[in-house]
C-alpha cells in the first residue's frame, strides 16, 4: 500500500502526514494486492474550485474523491481523496467531534469511494456507513453517524 500525502492548506491546521497515511491505509487494507493514491488536503479556494468544476456545487465541501479510470494498464492505481481543511475543521467543531475522529472518518469515507463504494441509494448508502464504522471502530474512534 502506497499514501501519498500532500498539505497544502496551513499545516496547523491538519492532521499529520503520519495520521492521514494511517486511516487511508486502514481503507486500503480491505483489498489485497499493491495500492496506491493519495491523500490532498487543501485551503477553501482549491476546495471551492475542486467542488463546483467538478460536483457543480457551489462553495468548498469536506471531501471529494477522484478515482482514475482508464488505466487499465495501472489497476494499482486507484486516485485521489482532497480533504478541505477548513471546511473538516468548521465541521467537527459545529458537530461537537473530536478533530481526530472526524478527519479519519472523511478521509476513510473518500478512500472507500476510490475502492468503488457509493451512496448514491440507501442499500449502498447502508453498506458503505457499515464499513465506516467498522474500520472506525478498529482504529478507536465511535460511530460518525450518531
Amino acid at each position: 500500500m502506497s499514501v501519498n500525502v500532500q498539505i497544502v492548506a496551513d499545516p496547523d491546521d491538519t492532521p499529520s502526514v503520519e495520521k492521514l497515511a494511517e486511516w487511508a491505509d486502514c481503507a486500503l487494507r480491505m483489498r489485497t494486492g499493491e495500492l496506491e493514491m493519495t491523500v490532498r488536503v487543501v485551503g477553501l479556494e482549491e476546495g471551492r474550485r475542486l467542488n463546483e468544476r467538478w460536483r457543480h456545487s457551489s462553495g468548498p465541501t469536506n471531501v471529494l474523491s477522484f478515482p482514475i479510470e482508464g488505466l487499465e494498464a495501472f489497476p494499482s492505481l486507484l486516485g485521489d481523496v482532497v480533504v478541505c481543511a477548513p471546511v473538516a475543521n468548521s465541521e467537527a467543531r459545529r458537530e461537537g467531534k473530536s478533530w481526530h475522529a472526524h478527519w479519519a472518518h472523511l478521509v476513510i469515507h473518500g478512500t472507500l469511494h476510490l475502492l468503488g463504494h457509493d451512496h448514491l441509494n440507501d442499500a449502498d448508502a447502508a453498506i458503505m456507513e457499515e464499513v465506516e464504522r467498522t474500520l472506525l471502530r478498529k482504529l478507536g474512534y465511535p460511530d460518525p453517524y450518531l
